[in-house]
């Protein structure tokens, strides 16, 4: 577990991060929020901001992904991060890359009960999920 303060958000799911005068990259383990261009996702953008904007930061490291970036469980004010985007529809468990079954399945159980309110991106009748939005957008850039 270490701490950081957060300087930007680049999406739903991915920020930078400076700690000991470095910046580090950082993607939430374990969800996928809608990409820029893609329905609900500057929405998820402010979701995020929201939740992390300026803030001082605990990350608990998972992984590293193919882009360099830190992939993490995230709190800020006590809150798990990933959690709370999936709570308030701003994203969803990403199944192929949640690695804890316990949280997965907890994110999974609130994604239904945002789906069923209809929070966030479930406002619409049925939205894409980010992996199946990029595989139709190939060539753009997110």
């Amino acid at each position: 577990m270490w701490t950081a303060q957060v300087v930007s958000l680049a999406d739903g799911d991915s920020f930078q991060v400076r700690r000991s005068g470095k910046t580090l990259r950082v993607r939430l383990h374990g969800i996928d929020s809608p990409e820029l261009r893609q329905s609900y996702g500057r929405a998820a953008l402010q979701a995020a901001r929201h939740l992390l904007a300026g803030r001082e930061v605990v990350l608990q490291t998972v992984s590293r992904d193919s882009y360099g970036r830190v992939v993490a469980l995230v709190w800020a004010d006590g809150r798990l991060v990933n959690r709370e985007m999936v709570r308030c529809g701003a994203a969803w468990m990403y199944p192929h890359f949640c690695k804890f079954p316990s949280l997965c399945g907890e994110w999974a159980r609130l994604q239904d009960e945002a789906r069923s309110a209809r929070l966030g991106l479930w406002q619409e009748p049925d939205p894409a999920p980010p992996w199946a939005w990029r595989k139709m957008h190939p060539r753009e850039r997110w």
